[in-house]
């Protein structure tokens, strides 16, 4: 019964971007259209849909996309989404197109968008797309695979020049609230310290004891990683440097891990996210995010998933620490 009623399916990018977001964008048109469904693409997230950038897309619309970073949609962070008036206004907008279900890419802000617009009768289906890896429904999300190997290539480049002058390079990657892009950098990179939002345990004293300690032990450099939300890199090192005497730089990577093409994982993994939300569509269900644990490919309800609480995993820190002597 779901399938008569659901005829058109909308899809939009929300809130950063992310690498593998126009993969699953592909996926959503290829498999709604295979089905005979419609498709309409909503240009610039949540304010292009409040301002009706909407276009019809088609299979060839989404050729040659696979391969490319960003979002083809284009994406922006909107504030009038977040008001009542305009959640009633952007479902309205969805009535007036047709849309019967909309699919949501994007991160924890994104799904609140969505989970409000379910509240005013609009079925939606949320993929998680962002590189700090902070939705706690799942283990993986669009993105984040690409921005690791992005930002862990220009690591090893920053390892080289700290190698040859024996120096102590402090580099800061994404990651304001969540610190998975710096952890696992920080354990593919080989890094002596990681420098994480979640624990409470920063203290630049101690830094710079254990880079004196490390040099007694013959360490001719030193590499730190530094998330974000813990910020300020550039004192950070300069103070590490008058206090042990070692040169010391600071690199902040920025945007660039947002960019790229896609890693394989990346595509394979929101291809089949972004078709594993046309069929539950189909199958009536809405409200829900797609997520991965375990191996599986699994969905919650979107209210559930935004209750989770997601915390760095204590083991891949500790390991990180133990590695790093």
């Amino acid at each position: 019964m779901a399938e008569k009623v659901i005829r058109t399916i909308g899809v939009l990018t929300s809130g950063g971007d992310a690498p593998g977001m126009n993969a699953a964008i592909r996926a959503v048109v290829r498999t709604a259209l295979g089905k005979g469904l419609k498709v309409r693409g909503i240009r610039r997230g949540y304010s292009g849909l409040l301002n009706e950038e909407i276009i019809d897309l088609s299979a060839r619309d989404v050729s040659d996309t696979i391969q490319r970073g960003g979002t083809i949609l284009l994406t922006a962070r909107c504030e009038e989404m977040r008001t009542p008036e305009g959640q009633q206004k952007a479902a309205a907008i969805c009535k007036k197109y047709g849309i019967d279900g909309l699919v949501v890419i994007g991160g924890d802000g994104s799904f609140k968008g969505a989970q409000k617009l379910s509240d005013f009768g609009v079925n939606t289906i949320g993929l998680p797309g962002t590189i700090d890896l902070d939705i706690a429904c799942t283990e993986y999300t669009i993105g984040f695979d690409t921005a690791v190997n992005t930002a862990m290539e220009a690591i090893d480049k920053v390892r080289d020049t700290s190698t040859s002058h024996e120096r102590c390079s402090i580099i800061e990657v994404m990651g304001r609230d969540a610190g998975y892009l710096a952890l696992w950098c920080g354990i593919a990179n080989g890094a002596e310290k990681i420098l994480l939002p979640e624990e409470h345990d920063y203290d630049e004293a101690k830094i710079i004891a254990d880079i004196k300690e490390s040099r007694k032990r013959g360490k001719k450099h030193y590499i730190i990683i530094n998330a974000e939300g813990i910020g300020d890199s550039m004192n950070m090192a300069k103070r590490i440097e008058k206090e042990t005497g070692m040169e010391t730089r600071a690199t902040i990577l920025g945007h660039m891990q947002r960019g790229g093409s896609p890693t394989a994982k990346d595509r394979v993994y929101a291809s089949i996210m972004g078709s594993l939300a046309v069929d539950l569509l189909l199958e009536g269900k809405t409200n829900r995010v797609v997520g991965y644990k375990h191996g599986e490919y699994i969905d919650f309800d979107i209210n559930e998933a935004l209750a989770m609480q997601k915390g760095i995993p204590e083991y891949q820190y500790d390991i990180a620490k133990q590695l790093a002597i």
